[in-house]
């Protein structure tokens, strides 16, 4: 049997991936002709390659629900909050801002003469 001939390895590829894990190949060719012998080298190779860590962007929950008012009376405020699922890594985009504060007004508070002794009383 006359044995194959076949060219050099190309150079490998590019990793298939910009980042992270992925996998690169080459390949060489058969020179001599198939019919003059069976040719069991193999053709292409494939390798594992590994690139900087993806970024990974920050990823928060949905917002929860407004809080009451925390005044009973008057202008007061009301706030809600959401939380971190994943931290930014490797250049991932930062987490934005995880509580928001809103104004709120319940009502008018009544003060008068007799407000103050009012409070007093219901307090004791």
């Amino acid at each position: 049997t006359i044995p194959c001939l076949l060219s050099s390895w190309s150079e490998w590829s590019d990793c298939s991936v910009t980042c992270g894990k992925g996998m690169r190949t080459r390949q060489r060719m058969l020179k001599s002709a198939a019919e003059l012998g069976d040719c069991n080298e193999e053709l292409e190779q494939a390798e594992k390659c590994m690139l900087p860590e993806c970024p990974i962007d920050c990823e928060l929950t949905e917002w929860s629900q407004w809080s009451e008012c925390n005044t009973s009376c008057g202008k007061g405020h009301m706030i809600r909050t959401r939380m971190i699922k994943i931290e930014p890594q490797f250049g991932g985009t930062a987490c934005p801002e995880t509580v928001q504060r809103t104004k709120c007004r319940v009502r008018k508070c009544l003060r008068g003469p007799g407000m103050e002794k009012r409070r007093w009383k219901e307090a004791r």
